[in-house]
């Protein structure tokens, strides 16, 4: 029994591993046909491309505006849905349109794949999902389309509407605006606030939708208090929403400071779009990858903390990347906990096992790791580009955000073969990572060894 389930895990990640690797392939060789270009790319664009939109990253080493035709930007658009959604979601929403039974075996694979605790309700839970998100993204469209059907016109309004409300819900960050992402729109309420909302909706992940969707149902049906809501989600939502909300009030504070005053991006604003636009930026760099300000122009310190809000990401089982909320919050209250002398790591009043904090330090280590050896071998590639500006692409990369310092588009065929590499590890790293490490283990050897204590610090 053990031995199956073992193999059944081992499945589920490879299936999620190759049909990502499947559908960047064949999403490059179908940006690469004259059909899609208005003038001649290169493969390795081609499949950048490719890689970027199904990674939902959105670092671009063309024009995309400028480079593909409306069926090139037609097969863009599905690649993200299929990346920003995952493949198994995908590939399941085509069985439930055809109408095909999901046993057994396929309900595990769900419950794998969005590391969920129980099997009951999954086909249920992947339809909301589905529901939800284009739910959430004709509701984008819709405000979108207020700005950019009188600026483009009826037809082509509404296509750019749904093409970014696509890009900005599945955090993917790329457009078809042209080659300053939504830098024209950087005093514009209307599109800031509903890409602000697209993005952290989906960021903040599938389960916690569905838990915070099952308490407001008790509210409206009066088994529950309005005011008492959020001490009645689980764990895991009130640390999701709860860091979620540290992190844009953080980072908006820290870029509001340190750009207040820089002429290439905050400069010229006035006080309230100075905050409109140090809002979007820190939401932005937890994977959504829009710009409304240069990355270029970003004071040192800036990019320094964009880096640190890139690697920590959004939430888990949602379409942002990183490390994820809940693994940084379990990790600084497992330090809080040996600081104050506690043996558990706890909060709001529940102990996270220490499993838990083992495979959330791996996740970290591993990743760390990844960004790393990438940001090295970049750096060796391409030694004209400055270090602090090597890292932002890599981190950018490895945490699937598309922020880009100006560099992505300059580098070298191998550099960009690296990136695309990062690109694919970080968005099926913390996934295949938590299969294989979280529940993968056995317990079937169990040797007790002498217990020795080493130096720390």
């Amino acid at each position: 029994m053990k031995e199956n389930k073992k193999r059944l895990k081992i499945s589920t990640m490879q299936i999620i591993a190759g049909g990502f690797l499947g559908a960047i392939l064949l999403g490059g060789v179908l940006l690469y046909l004259p059909v899609c270009n208005k003038e001649p790319i290169h493969f390795v664009d081609a499949l950048f491309t490719s890689a970027t939109s199904v990674c939902v990253t959105g670092l671009v080493t063309v024009v995309p505006a400028a480079q593909f035709t409306i069926l090139g930007k037609i097969i863009l658009l599905i690649l993200i849905q299929i990346g920003g959604l995952g493949v198994i979601a995908c590939a399941f929403s085509f069985f439930l349109i055809l109408k095909k039974k999901i046993t057994l075996r396929e309900r595990i694979m769900i419950r794998e794949t969005y590391n969920m605790d129980t099997l009951g309700g999954m086909v249920k839970f992947l339809i909301k999902i589905i529901k939800g998100t284009f739910l959430a993204e004709a509701a984008g469209a819709l405000l979108f389309a207020v700005q950019f059907i009188p600026e483009y016109g009826f037809v082509k309004g509404i296509c750019y509407a749904v093409f970014h409300a696509v890009s900005a819900f599945c955090n993917a960050g790329i457009d078809i605006l042209g080659d300053s992402s939504f830098i024209k729109y950087a005093t514009n309420p209307l599109i800031n606030a509903t890409a602000i909302c697209l993005i952290v909706v989906s960021g903040i992940g599938f389960t916690v939708w569905g838990d915070v969707g099952e308490n407001l149902k008790k509210v409206r049906r009066g088994e529950l208090h309005g005011s008492r809501m959020f001490m009645k989600l689980s764990l895991h939502s009130k640390i999701a929403i709860t860091m979620t909300v540290i992190l844009i009030v953080g980072g908006t504070l820290s870029f509001f400071l340190l750009e207040y005053a820089n002429p290439e991006t905050f400069g010229g604003m006035s006080w309230g779009e100075k905050l409109m636009a140090a809002a979007f930026h820190s939401v932005s760099t937890r994977t959504a990858g829009f710009a409304t300000v240069s990355q270029a122009g970003l004071t040192n310190g800036s990019k320094f903390i964009t880096c640190l809000l890139m690697f920590i990401g959004g939430s888990p089982a949602g379409t942002a990347g990183g490390i994820k909320t809940t693994t940084i919050a379990m990790l600084v209250l497992t330090c809080i906990a040996v600081l104050k002398g506690k043996r558990d790591t706890e909060c709001f009043g529940r102990r996270i096992s220490a499993e838990n904090v083992r495979t959330g330090l791996m996740v970290v280590m591993l990743a760390f790791g990844f960004l790393m050896t990438g940001t090295v071998i970049v750096s060796v590639l391409e030694p004209g580009i400055n270090f602090l500006n090597v890292l932002y692409e890599t981190t950018s990369a490895i945490a699937t955000v598309g922020l880009s310092a100006d560099v992505t588009p300059n580098l070298g065929t191998a550099s960009k073969c690296v990136i695309i590499a990062m690109m694919y590890i970080g968005r099926i790293g913390p996934v295949t990572m938590a299969l294989v490490f979280e529940r993968g283990h056995s317990k079937d050897r169990v040797r007790v060894l002498p217990e020795k204590r080493i130096l720390v610090g």
